[in-house]
Protein backbone atom coordinates (compact mmCIF):
# COMPACT_ATOMS: atom_id res chain seq x y z
CA UNK A 1 0.00 0.00 0.00
CA UNK A 2 1.25 3.51 -1.35
CA UNK A 3 0.72 6.70 1.23
CA UNK A 4 0.38 9.72 -0.91
CA UNK A 5 -0.35 13.47 -0.96
CA UNK A 6 -0.45 14.20 -4.31
CA UNK A 7 -1.90 12.59 -7.20
CA UNK A 8 0.46 14.05 -9.76
CA UNK A 9 1.54 10.50 -10.49
CA UNK A 10 -1.80 8.83 -10.78
CA UNK A 11 -2.99 6.85 -13.90
CA UNK A 12 -6.42 6.06 -13.69
CA UNK A 13 -6.71 3.29 -16.40
CA UNK A 14 -5.78 0.58 -13.75
CA UNK A 15 -9.07 0.97 -12.45
CA UNK A 16 -9.49 2.54 -9.33
CA UNK A 17 -12.28 1.68 -6.60
CA UNK A 18 -13.15 4.94 -4.32
CA UNK A 19 -13.53 5.23 -0.87
CA UNK A 20 -13.72 9.16 -0.16
CA UNK A 21 -13.45 9.58 4.12
CA UNK A 22 -12.87 12.79 5.75
CA UNK A 23 -10.30 10.23 8.19
CA UNK A 24 -10.90 9.28 11.83
CA UNK A 25 -11.85 6.02 10.59
CA UNK A 26 -13.61 3.29 12.39
CA UNK A 27 -15.19 -0.47 11.54
CA UNK A 28 -17.96 1.67 9.48
CA UNK A 29 -15.09 3.19 7.19
CA UNK A 30 -13.14 -0.55 7.54
CA UNK A 31 -16.65 -2.14 5.97
CA UNK A 32 -16.59 0.55 3.52
CA UNK A 33 -12.50 -0.15 2.22
CA UNK A 34 -13.20 -3.87 2.51
CA UNK A 35 -16.15 -3.99 0.18
CA UNK A 36 -14.43 -1.21 -2.13
CA UNK A 37 -10.74 -4.01 -2.32
CA UNK A 38 -13.21 -6.72 -3.10
CA UNK A 39 -15.39 -4.97 -5.53
CA UNK A 40 -11.85 -4.02 -7.40
CA UNK A 41 -10.67 -8.12 -7.39
CA UNK A 42 -14.54 -8.93 -8.55
CA UNK A 43 -14.60 -6.32 -11.38
CA UNK A 44 -10.72 -6.72 -12.61
CA UNK A 45 -9.82 -2.76 -11.69
CA UNK A 46 -6.12 -3.56 -11.25
CA UNK A 47 -5.27 -0.23 -9.33
CA UNK A 48 -7.42 -1.51 -6.44
CA UNK A 49 -8.61 0.43 -3.93
CA UNK A 50 -8.12 4.24 -3.27
CA UNK A 51 -8.99 5.69 0.14
CA UNK A 52 -8.74 9.77 0.26
CA UNK A 53 -8.37 11.27 3.74
CA UNK A 54 -9.28 14.90 3.24
CA UNK A 55 -11.21 16.88 5.84
CA UNK A 56 -13.23 19.11 3.29
CA UNK A 57 -13.59 22.79 4.96
CA UNK A 58 -16.32 23.38 2.14
CA UNK A 59 -18.87 21.15 4.02
CA UNK A 60 -18.64 22.47 7.87
CA UNK A 61 -21.56 25.05 8.29
CA UNK A 62 -20.11 25.32 11.93
CA UNK A 63 -16.11 26.19 12.19
CA UNK A 64 -15.89 24.74 14.90
CA UNK A 65 -17.20 21.58 14.24
CA UNK A 66 -14.18 21.54 11.50
CA UNK A 67 -11.80 22.30 13.78
CA UNK A 68 -12.53 19.50 16.08
CA UNK A 69 -13.12 16.99 13.98
CA UNK A 70 -10.55 13.87 14.62
CA UNK A 71 -7.19 13.96 12.19
CA UNK A 72 -5.75 10.68 12.96
CA UNK A 73 -3.68 10.14 9.61
CA UNK A 74 -1.15 7.58 11.13
CA UNK A 75 -4.05 5.21 12.38
CA UNK A 76 -6.08 5.85 9.86
CA UNK A 77 -3.32 4.64 7.47
CA UNK A 78 -2.89 1.37 8.91
CA UNK A 79 -6.67 0.93 8.91
CA UNK A 80 -6.39 1.02 5.64
CA UNK A 81 -3.23 -0.89 4.92
CA UNK A 82 -5.04 -4.13 7.01
CA UNK A 83 -8.61 -3.58 5.09
CA UNK A 84 -6.80 -4.11 1.82
CA UNK A 85 -6.13 -0.52 0.41
CA UNK A 86 -3.74 -0.05 -2.54
CA UNK A 87 -3.36 3.78 -2.19
CA UNK A 88 -4.18 5.85 0.45
CA UNK A 89 -4.21 9.55 -0.47
CA UNK A 90 -4.41 12.76 2.18
CA UNK A 91 -3.67 15.74 0.52
CA UNK A 92 -3.80 19.34 1.41
CA UNK A 93 -6.41 21.74 0.87
CA UNK A 94 -4.26 23.17 -2.10
CA UNK A 95 -4.49 20.53 -3.83
CA UNK A 96 -7.97 20.00 -3.65
CA UNK A 97 -8.97 23.68 -4.34
CA UNK A 98 -5.38 25.14 -6.16
CA UNK A 99 -6.93 28.68 -6.53
CA UNK A 100 -8.15 28.73 -2.67
CA UNK A 101 -10.99 27.82 -0.94
CA UNK A 102 -14.16 28.65 -2.12
CA UNK A 103 -16.84 30.78 -0.29
CA UNK A 104 -19.54 29.39 -2.09
CA UNK A 105 -20.75 26.56 -4.68
CA UNK A 106 -22.90 27.67 -7.58
CA UNK A 107 -22.25 24.50 -9.75
CA UNK A 108 -25.01 21.27 -10.27
CA UNK A 109 -26.75 20.67 -7.26
CA UNK A 110 -29.26 17.49 -7.54
CA UNK A 111 -32.98 17.83 -6.40
CA UNK A 112 -32.19 15.41 -3.56
CA UNK A 113 -29.72 18.20 -2.30
CA UNK A 114 -32.59 20.95 -2.44
CA UNK A 115 -35.77 21.86 -0.85
CA UNK A 116 -36.13 18.70 1.22
CA UNK A 117 -35.93 19.80 4.86
CA UNK A 118 -33.65 17.07 5.57
CA UNK A 119 -29.85 17.52 5.89
CA UNK A 120 -30.35 20.76 3.50
CA UNK A 121 -32.35 22.80 6.33
CA UNK A 122 -30.63 21.45 8.80
CA UNK A 123 -27.08 22.38 8.07
CA UNK A 124 -27.17 24.77 5.20
CA UNK A 125 -24.55 25.10 3.20
CA UNK A 126 -23.06 21.46 4.29
CA UNK A 127 -24.93 19.62 0.92
CA UNK A 128 -23.30 22.46 -1.34
CA UNK A 129 -19.75 21.52 -0.05
CA UNK A 130 -20.01 17.92 -0.29
CA UNK A 131 -21.13 17.94 -3.90
CA UNK A 132 -18.53 20.50 -4.67
CA UNK A 133 -15.55 18.40 -2.92
CA UNK A 134 -16.75 14.90 -4.27
CA UNK A 135 -17.00 16.44 -7.91
CA UNK A 136 -13.00 17.97 -7.82
CA UNK A 137 -12.19 14.36 -5.87
CA UNK A 138 -14.15 12.15 -8.94
CA UNK A 139 -11.89 14.54 -10.95
CA UNK A 140 -8.77 13.94 -9.52
CA UNK A 141 -9.24 10.01 -9.08
CA UNK A 142 -11.31 9.28 -12.14
CA UNK A 143 -12.51 6.37 -10.55
CA UNK A 144 -14.28 3.24 -12.58
CA UNK A 145 -16.36 2.71 -8.81
CA UNK A 146 -17.31 4.94 -5.47
CA UNK A 147 -18.58 3.32 -2.61
CA UNK A 148 -20.71 5.86 -0.03
CA UNK A 149 -22.36 4.44 3.59
CA UNK A 150 -25.78 3.94 3.36
CA UNK A 151 -25.18 6.38 7.11
CA UNK A 152 -26.09 9.36 4.94
CA UNK A 153 -28.97 8.53 3.13
CA UNK A 154 -29.91 11.61 1.39
CA UNK A 155 -26.03 12.59 0.59
CA UNK A 156 -26.17 8.51 -1.10
CA UNK A 157 -29.38 9.72 -3.37
CA UNK A 158 -27.48 12.81 -4.14
CA UNK A 159 -24.15 11.48 -5.11
CA UNK A 160 -26.05 9.18 -7.28
CA UNK A 161 -27.77 12.16 -9.17
CA UNK A 162 -24.44 13.65 -9.15
CA UNK A 163 -22.66 10.91 -11.11
CA UNK A 164 -25.54 10.62 -13.29
CA UNK A 165 -24.87 14.34 -14.31
CA UNK A 166 -21.43 13.54 -14.49
CA UNK A 167 -21.88 10.90 -16.91
CA UNK A 168 -24.11 13.35 -19.29
CA UNK A 169 -21.51 16.47 -18.84
CA UNK A 170 -18.70 15.08 -18.50
CA UNK A 171 -18.48 11.72 -20.14
CA UNK A 172 -17.14 10.35 -16.79
CA UNK A 173 -18.52 6.49 -16.05
CA UNK A 174 -18.50 6.22 -12.43
CA UNK A 175 -20.41 3.65 -10.66
CA UNK A 176 -21.72 4.79 -6.98
CA UNK A 177 -22.18 1.55 -4.68
CA UNK A 178 -24.10 1.80 -1.54
CA UNK A 179 -22.65 0.24 1.72
CA UNK A 180 -24.29 -0.75 4.79
CA UNK A 181 -24.48 0.99 7.70
CA UNK A 182 -22.38 -0.75 10.22
CA UNK A 183 -23.12 -0.75 14.31
CA UNK A 184 -22.33 -0.53 17.34
CA UNK A 185 -23.76 -3.78 19.78
CA UNK A 186 -26.90 -1.11 20.62
CA UNK A 187 -28.02 -0.26 17.26
CA UNK A 188 -26.02 3.27 17.22
CA UNK A 189 -24.78 3.81 13.65
CA UNK A 190 -20.91 4.21 13.89
CA UNK A 191 -19.92 7.39 13.59
CA UNK A 192 -16.15 9.68 13.88
CA UNK A 193 -18.02 11.78 16.07
CA UNK A 194 -19.35 9.38 18.25
CA UNK A 195 -16.32 9.80 20.38
CA UNK A 196 -17.31 13.16 21.42
CA UNK A 197 -20.74 11.59 23.24
CA UNK A 198 -20.61 11.99 27.16
CA UNK A 199 -21.41 8.19 28.86
CA UNK A 200 -25.04 9.40 29.51
CA UNK A 201 -25.40 10.78 25.95
CA UNK A 202 -24.03 7.88 24.64
CA UNK A 203 -26.48 5.82 26.24
CA UNK A 204 -29.73 8.20 24.64
CA UNK A 205 -28.00 8.31 21.35
CA UNK A 206 -29.19 4.38 20.44
CA UNK A 207 -32.60 5.54 21.09
CA UNK A 208 -32.91 6.84 17.57
CA UNK A 209 -32.14 3.74 15.98
CA UNK A 210 -35.00 2.45 17.94
CA UNK A 211 -37.21 5.08 17.16
CA UNK A 212 -36.76 4.37 13.51
CA UNK A 213 -37.36 0.64 14.13
CA UNK A 214 -40.52 1.30 15.83
CA UNK A 215 -41.68 3.73 12.82
CA UNK A 216 -41.07 1.12 9.99
CA UNK A 217 -43.77 -0.88 12.28
CA UNK A 218 -46.87 0.89 10.81
CA UNK A 219 -47.55 1.63 6.80
CA UNK A 220 -49.08 5.14 7.85
CA UNK A 221 -46.42 7.26 6.95
CA UNK A 222 -48.00 10.22 9.63
CA UNK A 223 -48.46 7.76 11.75
CA UNK A 224 -44.93 6.97 11.58
CA UNK A 225 -43.59 9.82 11.40
CA UNK A 226 -45.19 10.93 15.16
CA UNK A 227 -43.86 8.04 16.55
CA UNK A 228 -40.14 8.74 15.63
CA UNK A 229 -41.05 11.91 16.93
CA UNK A 230 -41.95 10.80 20.26
CA UNK A 231 -39.74 8.36 20.55
CA UNK A 232 -36.54 10.43 19.80
CA UNK A 233 -37.84 13.26 22.01
CA UNK A 234 -38.32 10.91 25.33
CA UNK A 235 -34.59 9.11 24.37
CA UNK A 236 -33.84 12.78 25.49
CA UNK A 237 -32.63 13.91 22.07
CA UNK A 238 -33.32 16.96 20.54
CA UNK A 239 -34.83 16.50 17.14
CA UNK A 240 -33.29 18.38 13.77
CA UNK A 241 -35.90 16.01 11.71
CA UNK A 242 -37.71 13.20 11.01
CA UNK A 243 -39.38 12.47 8.21
CA UNK A 244 -40.85 9.37 6.18
CA UNK A 245 -39.78 9.83 2.42
CA UNK A 246 -39.61 8.46 -0.97
CA UNK A 247 -35.94 6.16 -0.73
CA UNK A 248 -34.86 7.58 -3.86
CA UNK A 249 -36.32 11.19 -4.95
CA UNK A 250 -36.75 11.93 -1.37
CA UNK A 251 -39.84 13.71 -1.70
CA UNK A 252 -42.80 13.15 1.20
CA UNK A 253 -44.72 10.27 1.33
CA UNK A 254 -48.78 10.85 1.99
CA UNK A 255 -49.68 7.03 1.19
CA UNK A 256 -48.08 3.49 2.02
CA UNK A 257 -47.52 2.25 -2.16
CA UNK A 258 -45.85 -0.94 -2.49
CA UNK A 259 -44.16 -0.85 -5.16
CA UNK A 260 -42.33 2.38 -4.02
CA UNK A 261 -39.52 2.43 -1.68
CA UNK A 262 -39.32 4.37 1.55
CA UNK A 263 -37.13 5.46 4.08
CA UNK A 264 -37.45 6.78 7.48
CA UNK A 265 -34.69 9.45 8.58
CA UNK A 266 -34.20 10.97 11.70
CA UNK A 267 -31.37 13.49 13.02
CA UNK A 268 -30.67 15.03 16.49
CA UNK A 269 -27.95 16.54 18.79
CA UNK A 270 -26.82 15.72 22.27
CA UNK A 271 -25.01 18.23 23.86
CA UNK A 272 -22.90 19.34 21.02
CA UNK A 273 -22.58 15.90 18.96
CA UNK A 274 -24.93 15.51 15.84
CA UNK A 275 -26.36 12.32 15.37
CA UNK A 276 -28.55 10.64 12.72
CA UNK A 277 -29.35 7.15 10.85
CA UNK A 278 -32.46 5.91 8.63
CA UNK A 279 -33.72 2.72 7.73
CA UNK A 280 -36.25 0.88 5.02
CA UNK A 281 -39.67 1.78 5.73
CA UNK A 282 -41.98 0.46 5.90
CA UNK A 283 -39.53 -2.92 7.59
CA UNK A 284 -42.22 -5.34 6.54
Amino acid sequence: MRIVHSLADHDPSHGFVFVPTMGALHRGHAALIRQGSKLAQERGFHGGCLVSVFVNPTQFDEKTDYTRYPRTLERDAQMCRDCGATVVWAPDAEEIYPAGTPKEYDGFLPPQAQHKGLEDTARPGHLEGVVQVVTRLFELVQPRAAIFGEKDWQQLQMITQLAHQLRETNGWEIDIVPGPTVREGDGLAMSSRNVFLGQVDRVRAAGLRRALLKAGTTHDPIEAEALLRDEIASAGIDIDYVAIRDAHTLEPITSHDPSRAGRALAAGRLGNTRILDNCPWPLA
